[in-house]
């Protein structure tokens, strides 16, 4: 159950599932390799451990997507689940770092 709801997390990350609310499913409107995400980064936003380098594969996969879009999806559930410093981290080091002072959900990038 825990994998299966950090893979949620994960999507409603990327913007594939956005929850409205009423609790109910709706597509998001964010582009970008989702799957991939999943598979090559999802290890390096856990809440446990330390901040890690992410790997190539990852970055490859970040570079995909639209993170101004993803960060206004994610919800307090997502945020439950995930580091969103580590997620901000990753997103940097893979070469498209967010704006100081901007916010990814709730989080104020540094």
């Amino acid at each position: 159950m825990a994998m299966f709801m950090k893979v949620l997390a994960i999507f409603v990350i990327a913007g594939t599932i956005v929850l409205d609310n009423s609790n109910s499913m709706v597509l998001g409107q964010c582009h970008g390799d989702m799957q991939g995400l999943v598979e090559q980064c999802s290890r390096f936003v856990q809440k446990p451990g330390p901040t890690v380098d992410p790997s190539k594969a990852c970055c490859e996969v970040v570079q995909t997507l639209d993170f101004p879009c993803v960060c206004k999806n994610i919800t307090q559930d997502v945020e439950n689940i995930i580091s969103m410093e580590k997620a901000v981290y990753v997103v940097g080091f893979c070469g498209k770092p967010l704006p100081h002072g901007s916010k990814c959900g709730s989080y104020t990038v540094p």
